[in-house]
């Protein structure tokens, strides 16, 4: 079980998963078969974690006093008792899914701690045993977020695995870490926060005990992490907006994954930042041809207003970290 002894709400997967025919692959899409539905009927089961708890920070002390990201460039400004009026609904939303709130407490002069996918990448290893892996940040004015994350990881029982990252190597979490639904792989993005490098280094260290690396090349600054431009729906589906990725990255995702495409309009939206949890897909904005994609797949949108955080270049994604 999780050292993390109130964490018991994921499913234990002990079965190895069997080799998935490529040819039935390519036909459940070209015939439109959710992918969900092709793994059910294939498999006899859904492989999806189920998850309970998240980790949200008070957006207390948000704002945006510098940009650090196209989003920011043009948007100083922050209403902030919105901000924490839809904050509050964000939070309410994750209840009404079935997940339990843990919110570590904001500190003063760190404007941008309320995005707790940044600070730390977390997991379960193969003997069930929680663990973080702290980030080091590209922009110093976060830097000092990682130690309260750290130490609040550490408190609740997780082993904590540093990288050591030095020099110009960085790596900023669940921002550019995401763990493919079924929690067997991952998705790791790297180009404008996260470093080539930095990733390397995070690989080793997943792939040692037992899990899969899946490293992404980001080449548009508009999407500076992968959850802006990559979301998880399913262990084989995936809404992505191309543009954003290196030719050759993106066809390995066509490879890896059945893609859903997003616009570049759609994506500046933050629809790709939202978060597929037990069922639900939580977003800010839900265009038709998203609705339409996550009916297909049997997943029903939540839509939550957080227009003050795009300001900073961050949506739902942004603003959790699903814990195991």
């Amino acid at each position: 079980m999780s050292s993390w002894p109130t964490c018991k709400g994921h499913i234990r997967l002990d079965a190895a998963l069997p080799h998935l025919d490529t040819g039935a692959v390519l036909e459940q899409t070209r015939t439109g078969t959710s992918s969900q539905q092709f793994r059910q009927d294939y498999l006899g089961k859904s492989p999806t974690r189920q998850l309970s708890h998240v980790l949200m920070s008070r957006p207390e002390f948000f704002a945006v006093p510098e940009a650090k990201n196209p989003f920011s460039h043009l948007n100083h400004s922050v209403d902030l008792p919105l901000a924490f009026k839809q904050w509050e609904h964000l939070q309410e939303t994750f209840k009404r899914v079935g997940l339990e709130v843990f919110v570590i407490e904001p500190h003063p002069g760190l404007e941008e701690m309320c995005f707790t996918a940044n600070q730390a990448f977390v997991g379960i290893d193969r003997d069930e045993r929680s663990f973080a892996i702290p980030s080091r940040m590209l922009h110093r004015s976060r830097r000092d977020e990682i130690q309260h994350f750290a130490r609040w990881y550490s408190e609740q029982g997780y082993r904590i695995i540093d990288l050591e990252l030095e020099g110009e190597e960085f790596l900023e979490g669940a921002g550019d870490l995401l763990w493919n639904p079924d929690w067997e792989s991952v998705w790791a993005g790297f180009g404008h926060r996260s470093t080539r490098g930095a990733v390397e280094q995070f690989s080793g260290i997943m792939e040692s005990i037992g899990f899969e690396v899946r490293k992404l090349e980001l080449v548009d600054p508009y999407f500076h992490h992968l959850n802006l431009c990559l979301a998880p729906l399913a262990p084989e589906s995936l809404l992505i907006y191309p543009g954003a990725f290196a030719p050759e990255t993106l066809a390995q995702i066509r490879s890896w994954a059945q893609t859903f495409e997003v616009t570049r309009e759609e994506a500046h939206q933050f629809v790709c930042n939202g978060v597929s949890v037990n069922g639900y897909y939580i977003t800010s904005q839900l265009s038709r041809r998203l609705e339409e994609t996550l009916g297909r797949e049997g997943i029903e949108p939540i839509i939550v207003d957080l227009s003050e955080f795009h300001k900073a270049g961050g949506s739902v994604a942004s603003l959790k970290m699903l814990l195991p």
